[in-house]
């Protein structure tokens, strides 16, 4: 093992720590006990991390990303097993240094060998890291991991934190000296990539991206974890997220896939965009509608893509007037296929649109204007001889956008009129797909407000 920097990196770039081994030897649980957190998925079973995933930690100052990985036995010859490698491969390629997470209680098996073969080929420098030594007595775990041939093995205990400060020395120590990386002038968009399980999430990111980036099976469910990637769209950075298909919670109660689905929900949270994936052979279900729903409740602003469209029979136009019957954000529908290409090129700069304009605001004299225009050609229905006077309004927050309109009596407001007033104005600003929040403020000063 050579410590100091490796591979060449680009200054400034954050450097990347790849976490590989056999399937479950513990990878998923090091890297939450490193990072501090529990964003990688763990179970009891092998082979739940399938894809690789990035997170971000430091240490005594240094900043690094640790890229956890799926499982990677290299006598397994089952096509999902193949991708995993492939996927663990290409994390080792982008790598400056790489972890290889041995179980220390199995003690030293052939598919250790093997992939410390591959790994002395390379001129990245390799950690063997004997997990599992969950006691003092057991850090003897590590004599016969000498014979790997890549130096000194340490061993830790994900489980319980013994070991892992220097674990986290000897990677920094590894890493060697590197320039900070140089503030950013402007915030990445966020796009979740949010659906249903086996719509074409992956298929869909990949041809985003040009290139199979993350794992893409016919088996439903095979990404566990939402995964970030950055790339640059119109000159602008976008960190796009690939997310589990989310289903009701009560379906996966109990499973590894309920982890996996709070952490879609998660990423939607901090998205800006959710681009909502639906199947074209079945058109929008309500279940597609209730992930849209989902992706309101969390502020995201939301387009919906007919993915499969090339194999698909659906009318447009009549999944369209659904969506806009159906979903008060009225997310514009455009069809696509990931396989062939169709319209996907699109997408991103839509999502970015779609951003902006959530992040704009309204002149306090132009939005006044709005709503007494609105008031004039279809005035409040009145109640018991009284008539509902929106008095001021100015916009408060954005993304989502927040409106506060200062009323004579919020009791006068009824569902209908607000949601007609809700309606013209993602109509006269362009919101459709955007969380408008529209807060009825009493002239007392004590605050209601219809979402």
């Amino acid at each position: 093992m050579s410590a100091g920097a490796s591979n060449g990196s680009a200054a400034g770039r954050v450097p990347l720590v790849a976490v590989v081994g056999f399937p479950n030897v513990g990878k998923s649980t090091l890297v939450n006990r490193l990072v501090g957190g529990t964003e990688a998925v763990t179970a009891a079973e092998p082979g739940v991390t399938r894809d690789r995933k990035r997170l971000a930690t430091e240490w005594n100052g240094v900043a690094f990303e640790l890229i956890d990985t799926g499982g990677i036995d290299l006598a397994d010859e089952a096509e999902l097993a193949r991708d995993v490698q492939a996927q663990a491969r290409l994390a080792i390629a982008e790598a400056d240094v790489v972890l290889m997470v041995v179980d220390g209680r199995a003690g030293l098996r052939a598919g250790d060998a093997e992939l410390a073969k591959t790994l002395r080929g390379g001129d990245v420098p390799v950690l063997v890291v004997v997990n599992k030594a969950d006691r003092p007595n057991d850090f003897g775990f590590t004599a016969e991991f000498h014979a790997l041939g890549l130096g000194e093995p340490l061993a830790v205990s994900a489980t319980h934190g013994l070991g892992t400060g220097d674990l986290l020395d000897a990677i920094v120590e590894a890493l060697g000296e590197r320039p900070e990386r140089p503030p950013e002038e402007e915030e990445p968009v966020r796009v979740a990539v949010i659906g249903r399980p086996n719509v074409g999430k992956s298929s869909l990111v990949n041809a985003f991206l040009g290139s199979e980036r993350v794992i893409v099976s016919d088996l439903a469910g095979t990404t566990r974890d939402a995964i970030d990637t950055e790339l640059e769209v119109e000159g602008r950075r976008v960190i796009l997220v690939d997310t589990a298909g989310l289903r009701r919670r009560s379906k996966v109660a109990g499973t590894v896939d309920y982890y996996a689905q709070l952490r879609s929900e998660r990423a939607v949270e901090r998205a800006d965009v959710a681009i909502v994936v639906c199947d074209a052979s079945e058109g929008v279900t309500a279940e597609d509608l209730r992930v849209v729903e989902t992706a309101m409740k969390a502020g995201c602003a939301t387009l919906l893509a007919l993915n499969k469209w090339d194999v698909g029979e659906t009318d447009i136009d009549d999944a369209r007037a659904r969506v806009a019957r159906k979903s008060r954000l009225r997310p514009a529908v455009i069809t696509v296929s990931a396989l062939r290409g169709r319209n996907v090129a699109s997408l991103l700069p839509r999502a970015l649109e779609l951003a902006d304009r959530a992040a704009a605001r309204i002149p306090t004299p132009e939005l006044n204007r709005f709503v007494a225009d609105v008031v004039a050609r279809n005035p409040p229905p009145a109640r018991r001889g009284r008539r509902l006077k929106l008095l001021y309004a100015a916009q408060v927050g954005e993304s989502p956008p927040r409106i506060a309109i200062q009323v004579n009596d919020r009791k006068l407001i009824t569902r209908d009129w607000a949601y007609h007033l809700e309606n013209r104005m993602r109509e006269a600003y362009g919101l459709e797909g955007v969380p408008l929040i529209i807060d009825f403020v009493p002239r007392s000063g004590r605050r209601g407000g219809s979402e």
